[in-house]
């Protein structure tokens, strides 16, 4: 039997599929080399190391979200997938996040749910929900013993003391604190007598922090009905609960700040706006005055009947100036009709027949003789004269 012979494309396609289909996706760590920024937005470089290199593709729409620049030299943790670039025949490894290699564990776990759940859609921008302007009720997803716990319920209640404020304890750090975190908003939703949850801790390391980052936490906050600030951390620190919440706050203090407005800045912009209003409505009045004070000198209201009297005597003088020009206009029209019946008068036959002339037609047609030459003896004649007609015979004719 004759063994098979590929084409170069054929065993190309071969390995390819093997290693795409066979080889999971990796994390490979190694130092950049050859980095190329295209201008179509793709990055392209090699990872190598003492031994080996390994050609790199990081597609433009996973490089956007970058959180550092690449350059050669350096030395960095590529998660991708093994594929073929078959025009080449080089096995190249597809770059889906890059991160530098000084990064831990949890660094490299906290990217990988970072982008799994943008790409669920997790942090877009129309599942936020408002945050109340003035809200009734607050509850607080946090430790008992914390400072944050303190710092918040003081600036609430120093801000806006008739606000509620409902405490429901959590661990915010350690084996289980997801859970109970995830929990407490879940009984929150239940709950239902609040209007906005503030979800945090004071600041910490990633490690004191990580709750917060937790999957089963970023979807208890993407699930809830009421809406969530988070508040983790200081203003430098960003955790997952951040991206998924519908208000990210830089510390638990900033989160009371923001979650109240301050009543004494409110009574300040009150009062204000009352005597805007007030002065106002004095300027109205005042001005009104003036109005009827106008009105009240003018000459219409002080003789009223003088001014109608003035009145009438004016609508007297354009009912006569009316009545003047309706008759001149007719006058005018009876002339030039007048004018226009004499000129027909002085066309018409009948004014030719009154001064003595007649009109002779031959019978029976009636039609007008204005050449003797075009009659003969006997013919029948109709001739009209100013007053009355006469049918005659033609006895002689002279056409001259």
């Amino acid at each position: 039997m004759q063994e098979k012979i590929y084409t170069v494309t054929e065993i190309t396609k071969e390995i390819k599929g093997i290693l795409e289909e066979t080889l999971p996706s990796v994390w490979v760590e190694g130092e950049i080399s050859n980095y190329t920024l295209h201008s179509s937005g793709h990055r392209y470089f090699s990872l190598k190391d003492e031994n080996a290199q390994i050609r790199c593709t990081l597609w433009k729409f996973r490089g956007i979200r970058l959180s550092f620049e690449p350059e050669d030299g350096m030395r960095v943790i590529a998660f991708g997938n093994i594929t073929v670039y078959e025009r080449n025949g080089q096995y190249q490894l597809d770059v889906i996040e890059l991160i530098p290699a000084g990064w831990g564990r949890l660094e490299i776990a906290f990217q990988r749910l970072k982008e799994k759940l943008f790409q669920e859609g997790l942090f877009d921008e129309e599942h936020k929900k408002p945050i109340p302007e003035f809200p009734e009720a607050i509850g607080l997803v946090t430790s008992p013993t914390g400072a944050a716990i303190r710092d918040m319920i003081k600036i609430i209640h120093k801000r806006f003391p008739s606000v509620r404020i409902i405490v429901n304890p959590v661990r915010v750090q350690g084996e289980g604190a997801a859970e109970e975190i995830a929990q407490s908003i879940e009984e929150f939703n239940e709950f239902g007598k609040i209007d906005v949850m503030i979800v945090g801790r004071g600041g910490g390391s990633l490690e004191d922090l990580w709750a917060f980052n937790e999957e089963r936490v970023a979807r208890a906050i993407y699930d809830s009905e009421i809406p969530i600030i988070s508040a983790v951390g200081h203003q430098i620190d960003f955790t997952i609960s951040d991206f998924v919440a519908d208000l990210r706050a830089p510390t638990p203090s900033a989160a009371a700040q923001m979650v109240v407005k301050d009543k004494e800045e409110l009574l300040k912009e009150l009062r204000f706006n009352i005597q805007k209003l007030i002065s106002y409505q004095t300027s109205l009045l005042e001005y009104s005055k003036q109005r009827l004070k106008a009105a009240q000198q003018s000459y219409g209201f002080r003789r009223p009947l003088d001014l109608i009297s003035q009145r009438s005597q004016r609508v007297d003088e354009l009912t006569r100036q009316f009545r003047d020009r309706i008759k001149n206009y007719f006058e005018f029209k009876k002339n030039d009709l007048s004018l226009k019946v004499g000129k027909l008068e002085a066309l018409s036959p009948l004014s030719v027949l009154k001064r003595g002339y007649s009109i002779a037609r031959k019978l029976p047609e009636l039609e007008i003789i204005k050449d003797a030459g075009l009659l003969k003896e006997e013919d029948r004649l109709e001739v009209k004269f100013f007053k009355g007609k006469v049918k005659s015979k033609v006895e002689e004719i002279d056409s001259r």
